[in-house]
């Protein structure tokens, strides 16, 4: 069964997808955009180091979301502190 993997070009997801004749268009899983690369397969082969790399790469992108989502935080945090020391609304 030819299972493709893309990437979307507007948000950078990477995802797999089953692809049989008469499928539709494939779009991003995640913003439905039909701007997609196709990037090269590598063979269905596991390995302890494959699967070492694979962990580190999705530890990696997780510890970024959360440091961004943090910073937002910290920042609306700022901005509401100093609203109310300055009489803002």
């Amino acid at each position: 069964m030819p299972i493709y993997e893309y990437q979307c070009r507007r948000c950078g997801n990477e995802f797999e997808l089953l692809v049989l004749k008469g499928s539709p268009t494939p779009a991003c899983t995640d913003c439905k955009s039909e701007d997609l690369e196709q990037l090269l397969s590598g063979f269905a082969v596991s390995s302890e180091g494959i699967s070492q790399a694979r962990l580190k790469t999705a530890k990696r992108k997780l510890a970024t979301s959360g440091r961004v989502k943090d910073q937002k935080v910290a920042e609306a945090e700022y901005f509401k502190k100093e609203r109310e020391e300055h009489g803002g609304h």
